[in-house]
């Protein structure tokens, strides 16, 4: 039987259904490159980048990779940034979320099911209604603790978030999803090898979820260790081979190690993926100027610009290259 998981929105990139049930786990709002919600859903978590905390990342990358004379190649950061679906909140599903409730109002499973719709939706004041109410029927319902902790890490409460944590830790000490959830808070805030300890223990309990590779080889990634976060990219990419994110951490670390033609290839599959992420082509357009070939690299620095104004990466790639003379 369908056991409280989290809500997985589907694949990194995969359409989403409305609510797609199968018998791996419960709803948990995501994260990814994207954490999930977990409700009985789907067998892949979404790959989802991070918003400010992200650029700062990013920006912290770019400048080691220019002090060591490697080009500036930004990198989507993977974290537990809800990654928004207005449908999972139309009246429609939330309708028949509710009737199921209503038709059992002392099961939680429905509470933590229509709160992971709320959540997925940036509906978050309600979404922590339910999760709080699923709790209150089940006080050791893992994965809406896990669920509730995400909506927490999603309004800037990584305080309440990380006891959530550690309270589905407590009750489930095998579960993968709340060690990746716990290992994103500490990386944010800095604490690379309480994260690092976290990854590895989601990735000893044989995880199937790419966040734990891929937000592990973003630290191997930020110490260096270039070989190792291809090795861990390189798996996010296998379980997970239509998120775009992956791509982008691995070209990064190829760039790190000369090897321009790897990391052009997995830019120009990032941006395949998906061609709405302002890192892709920033990244790319680096590789350009590597290339010199810098009118191109101005067109793809102008994409990224246009797709995130406030990408500082962009922004001064556009400053370096404009005016570049036409290619022949």
């Amino acid at each position: 039987m369908c056991g409280g998981g989290e809500i997985f929105a589907a694949a990194f990139l995969l359409q989403r259904p409305i609510i797609a049930w199968n018998c791996n786990g419960s709803p948990e709002v995501e994260d990814i490159m994207t954490d999930s919600i977990a409700v009985c859903v789907s067998e892949e978590t979404l790959a989802q980048r991070m918003r400010a905390p992200a650029r700062v990342m990013r920006t912290m990358v770019i400048t080691a990779m220019l002090a060591a004379g490697v080009a500036a190649c930004g990198t989507t950061d993977t974290t537990d940034t809800i990654r928004i679906n207005k449908d999972q909140g139309s009246e429609q599903n939330i309708s028949s979320l509710t009737a199921v409730i209503n038709s059992n109002p002392s099961d939680p499973e429905g509470y933590n099911t229509r709160g992971s719709a709320y959540g997925r939706a940036g509906q978050f004041g309600d979404a922590l209604d339910d999760f709080n109410r699923a709790i209150e029927l089940n006080p050791r319902f893992y994965q809406a603790y896990a669920n509730r902790g995400l909506i927490y890490r999603n309004q800037g409460k990584p305080e309440l978030a990380l006891q959530d944590y550690n309270t589905a830790l407590q009750l489930s000490p095998r579960y993968d999803v709340a060690f990746i959830g716990r290992g994103n808070i500490y990386r944010q805030a800095g604490q690379l090898d309480a994260a690092m300890n976290d990854y590895n223990k989601a990735i000893g309990l044989d995880t199937t979820d790419p966040r734990a590779y891929h937000n592990r080889g973003l630290i191997y990634q930020r110490r260096g260790n270039h070989a190792k976060a291809i090795d861990d990219f390189s798996t996010a990419i296998s379980l997970s081979p239509n998120s775009a994110e992956p791509y982008n951490g691995r070209g990064i670390s190829y760039a790190a190690l000369n090897d321009n033609d790897n990391a052009f290839s997995d830019f120009n599959t990032a941006i395949t993926l998906d061609g709405n992420l302002a890192e892709s082509w920033a990244n790319q357009a680096l590789i350009y100027e590597r290339q010199g070939n810098r009118n191109k690299a101005y067109r793809s620095y102008a994409q990224a610009l246009k797709l995130d104004p406030k990408y500082q990466p962009a922004m001064d790639g556009v400053a370096r290259t404009r005016g570049a003379p036409a290619a022949n």
